[in-house]
């Protein structure tokens, strides 16, 4: 791979001169940072352009002068693909003024947005048009169409919608020698060669520059239902989860487990968050169903719990029988992160597990990690769909600065027994920087060597997000 340029002062002023004026800008300190903090970038430059011609000519530029480049959507991401803390200085690429939704066609269910739409703008743009774009995960208030596509982000509804990449039926890209790609397509079937927007979606910005996506919306439930229902063991919850299915069918929009721990932390950090339990119990299952008009979510629920008593599959459980309680449980699911970070982490891991073996996983994870001591394990997520976010803490009294000598050998041992288990180490958050080391340990070397080709060819210069995903 040839040696980068950096994005310095003299680039930067002959690339200006080529762009509307403010176009080219000092990088403010948002743009060089990750919600974690474990990386920070370097001051330089921040390109903002306004159209997809502009981010054009701005990658045609740093692939002629080869400078790197690292794409910048909201910042959400987790594993450090939006900032570069070495190498030649890049220069950082933000959509965040092409945010325009182009166009609506409810009758298609399809809706065309820039790759710089805030989610949640995405969100309310299909619920003005009598639609639903189901993607929705936590920072959805400030992450970006562009980021969640370039990440193939997951989120609470995976279970019956799928995540990005199920959900956009068409790109329009700029490739990294700076020609555009229009494959703003709204086509549900197009069988025309290699499916380019798939191997975009996922690439963390090392392939091209995503600047704007076609999405496929879905109708809005008519009436929903949700309930959190105590659950003896993970095994009982995924036997929850089947017994649902088989009454309900494919109508369960999420299935989230919750551990006695989580519900223990919030107690402890956010008291101010309701908990309908008189008792915390081991293990809770939050489920909710979204219907037709013709259906009755209550009953169905009702139904579901019922049987579940009688296969002593629960022990309790509470169905929101209104607006506000239903808010109630989501808050309950959505500030267990808030809870883990006040608490403080040793190391977060988000894990995918074949659904029949999360069980076995979650048994085997304490006496793997019993060799560093006893340590607190906070386990939580998205059962419909096998992710797991298994977060390891220290125990009461101590501090995780007093195990940032073990993290690594931790992660190692946790990630050790989840891909020995036919699972994956990143489910949901992608590889960014964080997991480039993972991603050669446990990838199959015939899968890297096809993405090191694809990344060859693609961007021989290696200029777009260096050192993401590939080392």
């Amino acid at each position: 791979m040839p040696d980068l340029a950096p994005a310095d002062a003299a680039f930067a002023a002959r690339l200006a001169a080529q762009l509307p004026a403010d176009t080219l800008r000092p990088a403010e300190p948002r743009h060089l940072e990750e919600p974690r903090g474990r990386w920070q970038g370097r001051p330089g430059f921040v390109a903002l352009p306004r159209h997809t011609g502009e981010v054009a000519q701005i990658v045609a530029a740093c692939n002629a002068a080869r400078v790197g480049l690292v794409p910048f959507g909201g910042g959400t991401g987790l594993v450090g693909g939006q900032v570069q803390p070495e190498g030649p200085l890049p220069l950082v690429l933000s959509l965040e003024r092409m945010r325009a939704i182009r166009e609506v066609f409810a009758g298609e269910n399809t809706l065309v947005a820039e790759a710089g739409a805030i989610l949640a703008d995405v969100q309310a743009e299909a619920e003005r048009a009598g639609r639903l774009f189901p993607l929705s995960l936590a920072a959805e208030g400030s992450a970006r169409i562009g980021g969640c596509l370039s990440t193939n982000a997951g989120g609470v509804n995976v279970l019956r919608y799928g995540n990005a990449r199920a959900l956009c039926l068409g790109l329009e890209a700029v490739l990294p020698d700076g020609s555009i790609w229009h494959g703003l397509k709204r086509l549900y079937k197009d069988n025309t060669g290699y499916d380019l927007k798939h191997l975009l979606m996922g690439a963390e910005g090392t392939l091209g520059v995503i600047t704007a996506a076609s999405l496929k919306l879905s109708p809005r439930p008519a009436t929903r239902g949700t309930a959190l229902i105590q659950v003896t063991d993970p095994a009982a919850a995924l036997a929850l989860l089947a017994l649902a299915r088989d009454i309900v069918g494919e109508v369960i929009s999420a299935f989230e487990l919750i551990s006695r721990m989580s519900l223990d932390f919030l107690a402890e950090k956010l008291p101010e968050i309701r908990q309908p339990f008189a008792e915390r119990p081991a293990w809770v299952v939050l489920i909710e169903l979204g219907m037709g008009r013709a259906d009755d979510p209550m009953q169905a629920l009702e139904t579901i719990f019922a049987e579940a008593l009688e296969q002593d599959l629960a022990q309790d459980g509470v169905i929101a029988q209104s607006e506000a309680q239903r808010t109630e449980f989501w808050a309950l699911r959505e500030h267990i992160p808030l809870a883990n970070r006040a608490v403080g982490a040793v190391l977060s891991h988000d894990i995918a597990l074949p659904l029949s073996l999360v069980p076995e996983f979650i048994a085997r994870g304490p006496e793997v990690l019993r060799a560093f001591g006893d340590l607190r394990i906070n386990c939580f997520g998205h059962l419909g769909d096998g992710n797991l976010h298994y977060n390891v803490f220290p125990p009461a009294g101590r501090a995780k600065a007093d195990y940032a000598d073990q993290g690594a050998d931790i992660q190692r041992a946790v990630h050790d027994l989840c891909v020995g288990m036919g699972g994956s180490f990143s489910a949901e958050h992608g590889v960014g920087r964080l997991k480039v080391g993972d991603l050669e340990r446990y990838g199959d070397p015939a899968k890297l060597a096809a993405m090191r080709a694809i990344k060859a060819a693609l961007d021989p210069g290696g200029i777009m997000n260096p050192g993401a995903v590939l080392r």
